[in-house]
């Protein structure tokens, strides 16, 4: 009797061992069948709605300070978008070109606060941003405080191709660009009456604003005015796209301008993996928006973890971090958002933003206003 007994407390104590590790026959038994029913859901589930989402920018865009000229031209540039995007797509592309092809339509017009229409800093300079990701690999580029790439998103998505790196900046990164055959162009190039324009209009509301307190008999502090988008569109520039191909892969890229009159070399959400740009398998993200807020509530990555760990839909998710944190936070702006089964998102929390859809069908729907 005692062998016996003594292989039975042998066997009891492997099995207690083994149990934390996962590694009964029940426990195996039972991720088997789980793997099992898995298998079956996907056989029973609808392919994924193939399309790609856009934005131009969020903040207070009125229908009165928008001329009928200027929003026709806006729709036009955002049709066009949706339309490469949409072309890719249709024709089996992946998800990252309809998403650097969208973007790029976008960086190439003036009408964005980003490539061609940036915007100025303090100092009368451009400096551009951009990041792009994959929701399959999870892959990344970023790049920030680029004065000479006309098309910031191409090279965020070389340094996630060609490079070990996630994030370059400045000099540094326009040299990888050189290196990359990325196409750079003059200052000059990016150079617009208006964007000049608002900076002039914002120096001189932040030099009354400095001379305020002196006239005032009160100590003159340092100027603020800076941190907020100026111009007679009350307008947080970026352009973004999130777009899931036909083989079920999603991406999301963004890329902006900056703000009109920053200083000191700000970088905002844009560049921020998970704060502006996220991409996983279950969902991706593109935000547009006051950045700090973004960063600080990483709102991108935010979404898609509430879908992740809270098994939220993919609408209630996004309205709860762009509704319901950012306004009780003080922070304007939206995201566009879609998930791997097609389902879109496009919340914001300004009185207007740049947007637009396109799926399979290929009959794009461009919003500016709350419609």
């Amino acid at each position: 009797m005692r062998v016996p007994l003594r292989r039975a407390l042998a066997t009891a104590t492997l099995t207690a061992l083994l149990l934390p590790l996962g590694c009964s026959t029940a426990l195996t038994s039972k991720r088997e069948e789980e793997k099992l029913m898995s298998a079956s859901d996907d056989v029973s589930r609808p392919a994924p709605r193939w399309g790609i989402v856009i934005h131009g920018g969020a903040g207070v865009i009125k229908r009165e300070s928008l001329s009928p000229e200027r929003e026709a031209a806006v729709r036009a540039v955002l049709n066009e978008a949706l339309q490469a995007g949409h072309s890719v797509l249709a024709q089996g592309g992946s998800s990252l070109d309809a998403v650097t092809a969208a973007i790029r339509v976008m960086e190439d017009s003036p009408l964005f606060n980003a490539g061609k229409g940036a915007v100025f800093t303090h100092d009368g300079k451009n400096e551009l941003d951009a990041a792009i990701m994959s929701g399959s690999t999870r892959a990344a580029g970023a790049v920030a405080g680029l004065h000479h790439v006309k098309n910031p998103i191409t090279l965020a998505r070389a340094v996630m191709e060609k490079s070990p790196h996630v994030m370059m900046i400045g000099a540094g990164a326009e040299e990888f660009a050189k290196q990359q055959g990325v196409e750079l162009v003059p200052e000059s190039y990016f150079y617009t009456e208006e964007r000049w324009e608002s900076l002039q209009r914002a120096l001189e509301a932040e030099k009354k604003q400095q001379q305020a307190p002196a006239e005032q008999g009160q100590p003159q502090g340092p100027s603020t005015f800076w941190e907020h988008p100026a111009g007679r569109e009350h307008k947080f520039g970026t352009v973004g796209a999130v777009a899931l191909d036909q083989a079920g892969n999603l991406a999301a890229g963004t890329s902006t301008g900056g703000m009109t009159n920053k200083r000191f070399g700000r970088v905002g959400d844009v560049p921020v993996i998970g704060a502006g740009t996220y991409a996983n398998e279950r969902c991706a993200v593109s935000a547009t928006g006051h950045g700090e807020y973004f960063i600080r509530y990483t709102v991108a990555r935010d979404i898609c973890s509430r879908m992740e760990y809270l098994e939220l839909p993919l609408l209630e998710a996004a309205n709860q971090v762009v509704l319901d944190v950012l306004v009780k936070a003080g922070g304007e702006g939206g995201v566009i958002a879609m998930d791997a089964q097609g389902n879109v998102a496009m919340p914001f929390n300004s009185a207007g933003m740049y947007r637009g859809y396109v799926g399979p069908d290929g009959v794009a729907s461009v919003a500016i206003f709350k419609e």
